[in-house]
């Protein structure tokens, strides 16, 4: 029989799951609040020397107050620049410009802007629950290969199979922990 690396199997796949429980948690950093969070501008794009780059590679970004966030915008001649990126990220956000700070007060969420962003992490976490078990169906796969090729015993297949589930509920765990402690921040419960 040829020799088959079933932790190197399984160390992919627990990476590859991981990855997706870090991209949903990403994610949901994103989500407001109702509370000034500095990640909430994490997905500005400025455009700036002819190119599109994120907020933080042209300003910094402060939380000075539970309800303000600050953007100290590094070179003056792009300040206007940030605060129409800003504006037009669609995060209900308006900038107060004063030289080259930015100041941005969070405003009060209404029940139903509240409802909405609680759908959009439910969204969230179901794509990365696909993405899980998309990682779950190939790492079968690989498996059901390996043991056609002779590389398997048929009880090895069945145990790894058995892990392979294992390393998706974990994951899949960590998923539903993550969405349903967003949801609650989201809906103030």
């Amino acid at each position: 029989m040829a020799e088959f690396d079933a932790n190197a199997v399984k160390t992919d796949l627990e990476r590859r799951m991981k990855g997706a429980v870090e991209s949903l948690q990403s994610d949901l950093a994103g989500l407001r609040t109702g509370r000034a969070n500095t990640s909430l501008l994490d997905p500005v794009q400025v455009e700036v020397y002819g190119a599109n780059m994120p907020l933080n590679q042209v300003a910094t970004v402060t939380a000075p107050e539970p309800r303000m966030l600050a953007v100290q915008v590094w070179d003056k001649s792009n300040v206007q620049m940030v605060e129409k990126a800003i504006r037009a990220a669609g995060l209900g956000l308006n900038p107060i410009s004063e030289g080259q700070t930015l100041r941005l007060p969070i405003p009060d969420l209404t029940e139903e802007r509240r409802k909405e962003l609680a759908k959009l992490a439910t969204q969230y976490a179901e794509k990365a629950r696909i993405a899980i078990r998309n990682v779950r169906r190939d790492g079968n796969e690989g498996l059901k290969a390996a043991e056609k090729k002779g590389k398997l015993s048929q009880d090895e297949l069945k145990r790894l199979e058995g892990d392979v589930q294992k390393l998706t509920d974990k994951a899949i765990a960590e998923v539903d922990a993550a969405a349903t402690s967003k949801e609650k921040e989201i809906l103030g419960k």
